[in-house]
């Protein structure tokens, strides 16, 4: 039997965020206790395919038609005017390093070349267009790191050969047609492209400790409406 495609990421990342949505509403309507929550929501996390996913809502009964808890509200972000955004740039590492930090403003779509070097791209106080920004990526033997606000929704669609794209679900996609979304794909070959969502001034053990404390609240939140709160 041929094994199966891979599941894009972009599709995966949607299907985490539908099932938290659902366990959330199944611990509302007492379908699952504290322990088991938190069980099935480190479940959400750690499952790589669509399967494992269905898996962890599938033996609960029918919900009903409420509405499922709201997440927390994205902050407010820095936008470009669109006559100021560039309709294409290219960052290259060549056996070096390569930055974009700072109050900048990233183009439309953007090219990275990481060959035996590294680059880092940090938006988290860029001035980002209005819509749809593109980040095409090719990294042989070196790395990527981007780092993104936690309000921005970011679709990855990225390949790895004998590397990866490591890349853990955010925020829903915005219903505003000019809200800002980072659209990230290619590929790393021998290399790894890795997407962080921190806020300014946040390191790794910062950001990792308030996710921590977002699910904590969202946990909370769902307690709140199965009081009636």
């Amino acid at each position: 039997m041929a094994e199966r495609p891979p599941t894009p990421p972009v599709a995966l990342q949607q299907a985490r965020e539908q099932t938290i949505r659902a366990l959330c509403e199944h611990f509302a309507a007492d379908h699952l206790d504290d322990g088991e929550l938190e069980r099935r929501l480190d479940g959400v996390h750690r499952a790589d395919t669509l399967d494992a996913l269905r898996g962890l809502v599938s033996d609960l009964p029918a919900l009903r038609p409420d509405g499922a808890p709201a997440g927390p509200p994205r902050p407010g972000m820095t936008m470009a005017r669109p006559e100021s955004v560039s309709p294409a740039e290219t960052v290259i590492a060549l056996m070096g390093a390569a930055k974009r930090a700072g109050s900048w403003t990233p183009p439309r779509h953007l090219h990275v070349f990481a060959l035996m070097g590294g680059v880092e791209l940090d938006f988290r106080t860029a001035a980002l267009p209005p819509g749809v920004s593109e980040i095409t990526i090719f990294a042989m033997m070196g790395g990527v790191e981007i780092v993104v606000p936690p309000g921005l929704h970011v679709e990855v669609n990225g390949m790895g050969v004998m590397g990866g794209f490591d890349h853990r679900a955010g925020v829903a996609p915005p219903t505003d047609p000019n809200a800002p979304v980072l659209r990230i794909g290619g590929f790393a070959v021998m290399g790894g492209v890795e997407i962080r969502s921190r806020y300014p001034g946040e390191n790794n053990r910062d950001a990792r400790l308030r996710e921590r404390d977002e699910r904590r609240q969202l946990r909370g939140q769902a307690r709140r409406i199965k009081r009636g709160d």
